[in-house]
């Protein structure tokens, strides 16, 4: 089905609703051929990463409050989101993540223990894409990684890699931000660029609903899908708690990204169960009824849902239980054993090729470290830095 905002009379669409049913409409019909093409194997595979990266969120929660983690984001009610969209990209699209996409990063083969690394401290860089399924590390300032995406996407155009016709070849590129990230004016400038150069781009909004403390409706007083229209971008606004129309609504504005038509914006609708991040109390600016209203739409229960109505039984869910508790108990394990890193290892992949400015800095630092009676040796720092 679909729905209209009452306010606003934006069409929002569903596939799946809240009791993991599929509904008809004429806004949905052009969708249900993607969903229709899913096999059973792809369907319990998207249920998996829901289930794993929620069971993920809550072993890397109880890290950061025993003092394991600087800082943990929850993802906690946005997997369906995530899960639509990683599903329906190609092995060969590139992804340019904010820091909340843990369920983006596992579907494309990121070791969860790398993002508590980069969440510890322990490193800046991450991971490279390349080695993760072209999914990018992970960008703390809030809306940049719009600009790296739509820099992406140009270069991709201009390289010859979109648009060939061929879309086991041609290639896209998917940013992710969130509602608070398009008051940035990166948000507004990627879309400036995005549109003139006709980028292969899908900028995907989770509209979590609140940015830290401050609603949406005092950031904006007009849907955020509405923004993209402004700047000559098509929008679409869905349920983000429905994985599958996610995935549809996401399938079909890559391909056509990345057959030469142009960037496309999905502003998915969904809900931040827990907090902003670990040092947030989302109970000093929103309700417990506004909560417990979005609990009620969870997606990997409506999932479940829609499985069980296909008649999948209870081995694989109590499967998928087990297997969650062996991923926490083995990211708690290696968690715990990470080794403290060493602080001239802050040098290393600044620069592709060994460059005298990290080498300089590298053997002042082996200096000051020997001043205080450290073992540092400054012969090997001066040969080795800045090392790729």
């Amino acid at each position: 089905m679909s729905y209209i905002d009452a306010d606003h009379g934006v069409t929002t669409i569903q596939l799946l609703d809240p009791a993991g049913r599929l509904v008809e409409s004429e806004a949905g019909s052009e969708l249900r051929p993607y969903v229709d093409a899913l096999g059973d194997d792809q369907l319990r595979a998207m249920h998996r990463d829901m289930v794993l990266t929620r069971r993920f969120d809550r072993e890397a929660a109880a890290l950061a409050r025993q003092g394991q983690l600087a800082l943990w984001v929850p993802s906690h009610g946005q997997e369906g989101a995530q899960v639509g969209v990683a599903h329906a990209s190609r092995p060969h699209d590139h992804l340019f993540p904010s820091y909340r996409e843990h369920a983006v990063a596992l579907a494309k083969g990121v070791d969860p223990v790398d993002i508590l690394r980069l969440l510890r401290g322990h490193t800046h860089g991450g991971w490279n894409p390349a080695d993760r399924g072209n999914f990018h590390v992970y960008t703390l300032v809030i809306g940049s990684q719009t600009l790296h995406a739509t820099g992406y996407a140009m270069g991709l155009t201009l390289d010859g890699k979109t648009a060939t016709g061929d879309p086991e070849v041609d290639q896209a590129v998917v940013t992710f931000f969130g509602d608070g990230a398009t008051s940035q004016g990166d948000v507004s400038e990627a879309l400036v660029f995005a549109a003139s150069f006709q980028t292969p781009e899908l900028f995907f909004l989770q509209n979590n609903q609140w940015a830290i403390s401050v609603p949406v409706a005092t950031q904006s007083r007009t849907p955020l899908v509405n923004r993209a229209i402004g700047f000559g971008v098509p929008g679409t606004r869905i349920d983000g708690n429905d994985v599958l129309a996610s995935y549809a609504v996401s399938r079909r504005d890559l391909d056509a990204a990345r057959s030469g038509a142009g960037p496309r914006f999905i502003e998915a609708m969904t809900y931040r169960i827990g907090a902003h991040t670990s040092s947030d109390d989302p109970t000093k600016y929103r309700t417990d009824d506004e909560l417990q209203s979005w609990i009620a739409r969870d997606p990997i229960e409506r999932f479940e849902a829609f499985l069980r109505s296909r008649g999948e039984g209870d081995a694989f869910f109590a499967g998928l239980d087990a297997e969650g508790d062996d991923l926490g108990a083995d990211i708690r394990r290696r968690t715990l054993e990470l080794a403290k890193p060493e602080p001239r290892s802050m040098f290393d992949h600044v620069y592709s090729e060994p460059h005298p400015v990290m080498r300089e800095q590298r053997e002042w630092l082996a200096s000051y470290e020997s001043s205080f009676g450290q073992d540092a040796d400054p012969t090997t720092a001066a040969t080795d830095g800045g090392r790729a």
